[in-house]
């Protein structure tokens, strides 16, 4: 594996993790998911921590810039870009590790059916918005697994060392997929109520009604991801939910920041995708108001644009 990592998404994940990558003196560069042909630059970025500010000097550009991508490729982008984004980067990659920190279920099955040789899904416990065009407020929640998804992913480890630094921590995991189906329950609860009622990501510490929801909406899911197999406690995603809650109090969540400045959502790879996996299994009479909230968000969604 060669030293350069590739960050193809230059939002405030992305900006986060190129900076916390700079600071620990490894080599990133930060590509736009979305445009291309556009001259590289460098870009002074900075990320708000604890009320602490670290900076620096990112080099950004596009992937069109580049005829090898020869390095870890790990994908910060909109999970609705996928299709786009695995027709791009075929031939470009090689036998470089993709590495997926993006939310919802099945994002990396476009990659996989691509033939990409090396895929690994990462299950971010961060939160992060974007205060200006280059300033980021970010907040850890706790260390962030990374597993192999496909079978002829060498070690995890390997990928877990480049990526890991100080200022944004990482950890192999064995078996990601519980830990992939219960963030994305998470998310399916943060990405429709908070957008629906307009707040912040505190509210499911704050009020018990928004929370009583929200335990709804997690054993729903919960009862289809027992139907694939994966065996979750919905006292320990709720203790998760609110966790996180409580830790990004104040931070509004990426769909309504989304809907805000008109932008499309990942609501499609959460709610939709558990309500599309319920019924595929003949259990879609299992996930209705987790499914309404999906539809009302995607509704709220395409009013705003």
């Amino acid at each position: 594996m060669k030293d350069t990592i590739y960050i193809i998404g230059a939002g405030a994940v992305g900006k986060a993790l190129a900076v916390a990558l700079a600071g620990d003196h490894k080599k990133a560069v930060l590509l736009r998911g979305s445009v291309d042909n556009q001259p590289a630059a460098v870009e002074k970025i900075q990320v708000v921590r604890e009320g602490a500010v670290q900076e620096a000097d990112v080099e950004v550009s596009t992937i069109s810039n580049f005829a090898e991508l020869d390095g870890i490729v790990v994908l910060t982008n909109k999970s609705y870009g996928n299709v786009q984004l695995a027709a791009t980067l075929k031939g470009k990659t090689g036998r470089s590790p993709i590495v997926i920190l993006q939310n919802g279920l099945g994002i990396e099955q476009v990659f996989a059916d691509n033939g990409f040789p090396e895929i690994y899904r990462c299950v971010l416990f961060v939160t992060s918005q974007l205060t200006k065009d280059n300033m980021v407020s970010f907040k850890p929640v706790s260390v962030s697994p990374i597993g192999a998804i496909s079978n002829s992913a060498t070690t995890t480890d390997a990928v877990v060392k480049q990526l890991d630094s100080t200022g944004f921590r990482f950890r192999a995991e064995n078996n990601i997929q519980p830990i992939i189906w219960k963030k994305a329950i998470i998310n399916s609860v943060f990405n429709s109520i908070c957008p629906l009622l307009e707040t912040d990501n505190g509210i499911f510490h704050r009020d018990t009604g928004a929370l009583a929801i929200a335990e709804r909406v997690i054993a729903e899911c919960i009862a289809i991801a027992q139907e694939k197999g994966i065996s979750l406690e919905a006292g320990e995603v709720r203790e998760n939910l609110l966790l996180i809650s409580r830790s990004s109090d104040g931070q509004l969540i990426s769909t309504l920041q989304d809907i805000r400045n008109k932008r499309r959502t990942e609501i499609e790879t959460l709610n939709f995708e558990i309500a599309r996996i319920a019924k595929t299994l003949n259990k879609e009479h299992l996930v209705r108001e987790t499914a309404l909230l999906g539809e009302l968000t995607r509704l709220k969604s395409d009013l705003s644009r």
